[in-house]
């Protein structure tokens, strides 16, 4: 039990961990994106509005301070640590004038062709491979200005961020996922020792009470033997054994907590199991005028435990017969889906439960405890069926369906 806990406080609290890093590292990078990108933004328009031509550009009213502090470029400082390129064209979309000083890796056929490209485009700004690009009037005179501005530092920026907080990232996961596997056992120490000692409690508690039932029943079927049977006697035994079976599900409860339950596995058939229970039942339901429908595939064959396997259709069965209303219908059917077997148990009712389905499965859970004490229930059988699925590694299911249906589905 120890174990299971702390495996699932390990992994909520690191997906817990694992979300904030997502969440943290994602709005560093979207961050970073939109500030260089907004800063790449402006540079290109300042050096579209200047044609590409330094001179275009104003210099500051003020010479800004010597004492080396640290401050923001200014627009010249930006023009002369940028690489860009210029293309101008005239009315007739004939190129006039090309600049490629401002960079190494572009020359000039290649300038005037990436020109014309973008403008067939017909858009005013946009991306052509690494360089960004604006489309403007000229300052002077009737031409046209294409500027393409290097955004190499850009994408390596995004490049750069990416991989230094995903690897800070990755290192502080792996740091924390130690950190709380060393933490956990002392966080979930006090809570295995309370549900511990529960458990403890209930299996102590159980093996105690069997001698005291024991001998209430024998006494009781003694007292009957010499006065003969009477409303207080058949009461005393009725409630005598009603308790022993609450006892053996909850030692049988407490068993399957602590994964001291038989688990020994072997190829069973369920098609035989599923009719030989169905066929134990058929008279009770007969005499309740509920009408049985099944449909049962033979030859499904599992590896799991049998006398589990047998208990988990007895509970399953049992509970359509307290809850079916007279004259109602219980559908069962035993199936293949996909590589699992599939088996399910539908009984109408006089009324759906107000709660949620899966809340079925809660231990003492009763829709009606006036009709579960009529009928004998114990409010745990549901708890008794998940356990078993659980054990052998499957997974159980109720829904609700219209006109009031009620469904358990098994896949094992």
């Amino acid at each position: 039990m120890k174990k299971v806990l702390q495996k699932k406080f390990v992994f909520t609290a690191m997906l817990a961990v694992s979300i904030l890093l997502l969440i943290l590292l994602g709005t560093i990078n979207v961050v970073n994106i939109v500030m260089v990108r907004t800063e790449t933004n402006k540079t290109l328009a300042m050096i579209s509005e200047a044609d590409g031509n330094f001179d275009h550009i104003q210099p500051p009213k003020s010479l800004p301070p010597s004492d080396f502090r640290i401050e923001p470029k200014d627009e010249r400082d930006k023009f002369l640590s940028s690489n860009f390129f210029v293309v101008k064209l005239n009315e007739n979309r004939q190129i006039v004038f090309t600049d490629v000083s401002r960079t190494s890796l572009v020359d000039e056929m290649s300038a005037e062709e990436l020109a014309l490209r973008v403008l067939d485009e017909g858009k005013s700004s946009g991306k052509a491979g690494k360089y960004r690009y604006q489309i403007s009037n000229s300052r002077m005179d009737n031409e046209t200005v294409i500027v393409f501005l290097d955004t190499s530092e850009e994408i390596l920026s995004y490049v750069r961020v990416l991989f230094l907080s995903g690897g800070i990232g990755i290192v502080c996961w792996i740091l924390m996922l130690f950190m709380v596997m060393f933490l956990s056992k002392k966080a979930i120490r006090p809570i295995a020792e309370n549900i511990e000692r529960q458990k403890q409690f209930v299996t102590n508690a159980g093996h105690e009470i069997k001698t005291p039932l024991a001998i209430i029943l024998a006494n009781t079927e003694a007292m009957e033997l010499y006065n003969g049977e009477n409303k207080w006697s058949k009461n005393i035994r009725e409630q005598t054994v009603r308790l022993n079976g609450l006892m053996k599900n909850l030692l049988l409860l407490a068993k399957m907590d602590e994964g001291a339950a038989e688990i020994m596995k072997s190829e069973i058939s369920l098609s035989e199991l599923v009719s030989e229970n169905v066929r134990v039942f058929a008279e009770p339901f007969h005499l309740r005028n509920i009408t049985l429908q099944t449909e049962i595939q033979p030859n499904m064959i599992i590896k799991a435990n049998k006398e589990q396997m047998s208990q988990l259709i007895s509970i399953l069965l049992d509970n359509a017969s307290k809850y079916t209303n007279d004259d109602g219908t219980v559908i069962i059917s035993l199936q293949k889906s996909d590589k699992r077997i599939k088996f399910r148990i539908k009984n109408s009712c006089e009324k759906l439960p107000d709660t949620l389905p899966y809340k079925l499965f809660d231990r003492f859970y009763r829709d009606d405890k006036a009709r579960t004490q009529k009928t004998g229930g114990y409010g745990i059988g549901l708890s008794v069926a998940r356990s078993i699925v659980m054990a052998n590694k499957g997974s159980i299911t109720a829904e609700y369906e219209t006109p009031n249906f009620v469904s358990f589905t098994v896949n094992l």
